[in-house]
């Protein structure tokens, strides 16, 4: 079976992807997280930026190739942000979420339009970018937050067509309708296609 690095921390990530990529193609690739010190500097000015940094860090130390991703919630009323920077927009989620709702306190229903991005890149143990891909899904900043299910910012991102915020939706939606899941999944078929046997 095929190993590639995930440049991240973050074990949940780790799961949602290892699961994706069960439902699409059992047994032939299995993501594992970067043994000993991973702290990427992100000072990439793109999703695609800061998602190569950390790829690449992460191919190097294990020496496989490594996938990592950049994602972020834009809002249109507030110029794009937290875009780029939605992870240090605050220290913890629920800081986050109070300083948004506070910044979009005065925006009206129709302008209150948002989406997340993700962008995905594998990276070569030499650093050779080998493929790169991005994923969106559009919504509205909700009034006060929904759902007990995601992280991050996902309670107060609400998804007409679904009439729920992404913190309400099913782990199986979440992994069909994603950002991160459209990101992937075009990954996913590259790395069988040119990676795996």
């Amino acid at each position: 079976m095929l190993k590639i690095a995930l440049g991240t921390s973050n074990p949940h990530k780790l799961e949602e992807i290892n699961d994706m990529i069960q439902e699409v193609h059992p047994d032939s690739v299995e993501f594992v997280l970067v043994e000993g010190e991973f702290d990427p500097i992100e000072n990439g000015k793109t999703f695609e930026e800061n998602s190569y940094i950390k790829a690449a860090e992460a191919a190097k130390i294990m020496g496989i190739p490594a996938l990592a991703d950049d994602t972020g919630l834009c809002v249109d009323a507030l110029d794009g942000r937290p875009g780029i920077y939605s992870a240090r927009y605050a220290l913890d989620q629920k800081s986050k979420i109070s300083k948004l709702l506070n910044e979009m306190k005065d925006v009206e229903q129709e302008n209150r339009k948002a989406h997340f991005v993700c962008t995905m890149t594998l990276v070569a143990p030499n650093g050779e970018k080998l493929f790169s891909n991005t994923g969106r899904i559009d919504g509205y900043i909700d009034t006060k937050p929904s759902g007990e299910h995601g992280f991050g910012y996902d309670p107060l991102f609400f998804i007409p067509d679904l009439n729920k915020t992404m913190a309400e939706m099913t782990l199986k939606e979440k992994n069909t309708l994603s950002h991160r899941a459209r990101a992937l999944r075009p990954m996913i078929e590259w790395i069988k296609s040119n990676l795996a046997d």
